[in-house]
């Protein structure tokens, strides 16, 4: 298929290639241009508008925020105006629910079509195609796109038929992952100050109840201390509760823990924690005890 790919952070650049990797056309744009060049020596265009990454059968996104992707889709020239009826509008950003509905409005009202399609994973997930696609948009939509969305992860959940579903699964995902980061981060302190070994501690956890990848993941983060290089930023995970509260205040459904995460992500960033990895909130609770 010839798809364009705007964004090439740590995500969109490991996407991208894996679309190239499956013989796709590709056209590429980033902001900053020299991230194209990577791609482009692998067979990518550069496309140098939003606009004119937009022209083939299908444009996927990935970008930081609301903010950002308001910015390329309705600019002069951007991506609603340039891209063809019938042709496919992928989102793969988290991104409010709110804006995840204006999109599938606003591409409707010009004969486009709209799927959300968030993943689950970091960036080396991302560039070994071992991403989770989370899918929601109208079948035929779905399955049109279904060969990108396979070039790209290991697998699809497709939810709904409506966008928006796959941004709050998406959201309340990432709300889940903080918490887990928080809550390792406390008994990780706890057991550290009373001298046991955070390496030995997170064998024993992993090799009992908490086997799952993300405890793997990220206890690791924590008992090394290693916040950077940040495969996903501070900034980005105060972002990612925020839209979760917002979620949570449209349908009336309190999160009392997402505020306590959002405050915890607050004096991470106060104490000059915006390049670090989001992880790096779960190394508080150490510092609060004084053992950091």
């Amino acid at each position: 298929m010839n798809v364009g790919f705007i964004g090439l952070g740590h995500m969109g650049s490991g996407m991208a290639a894996n679309l190239l990797k499956a013989g796709h056309d590709v056209t590429v744009y980033n902001r900053t241009h020299a991230k194209s060049d990577a791609l482009a020596s692998k067979g990518a265009k550069v496309a140098l508008t939003p606009g004119d990454a937009s022209k083939g059968d299908a444009v996927f996104t990935m970008l930081a925020n609301d903010r950002a992707l308001e910015e390329v889709v309705y600019q002069d020239h951007g991506l609603l105006a340039s891209l063809k009826p019938g042709a496919v509008h992928i989102s793969s950003s988290t991104i409010s629910v709110a804006l995840s509905k204006k999109l599938a409005d606003d591409h409707g009202r010009q004969d486009q079509r709209y799927v959300a399609a968030p993943v689950f994973g970091r960036p080396d997930a991302a560039a070994a195609a071992k991403i989770f696609v989370v899918a929601a948009g109208k079948s035929d939509t779905l399955n049109s796109v279904s060969p990108l969305l396979d070039a790209v992860g290991q697998r699809t959940f497709t939810i709904s038929d409506q966008p928006e579903a796959a941004n709050i699964v998406k959201l309340s995902g990432n709300f889940l992952i903080a918490t887990v980061i928080e809550s390792l981060g406390e008994a990780m302190a706890l057991v550290g100050k009373a001298g046991v070994d955070k390496h030995q501690y997170l064998e024993v956890l992993t090799s009992t109840l908490f086997g799952a990848p993300i405890y793997k993941t990220y206890g690791t983060l924590l008992a090394d201390a290693k916040f950077q290089p940040a495969g996903f930023a501070a900034p980005l995970g105060l972002k990612d509760i925020e839209l979760a509260l917002a979620a949570g205040q449209e349908l009336r459904v309190p999160l009392p823990i997402a505020s306590l995460l959002r405050d915890r992500f607050l004096t991470l960033l106060a104490n000059g924690g915006d390049n670090l990895d989001w992880s790096a909130i779960g190394g508080l609770a150490a510092k609060d005890a004084g053992a950091a």
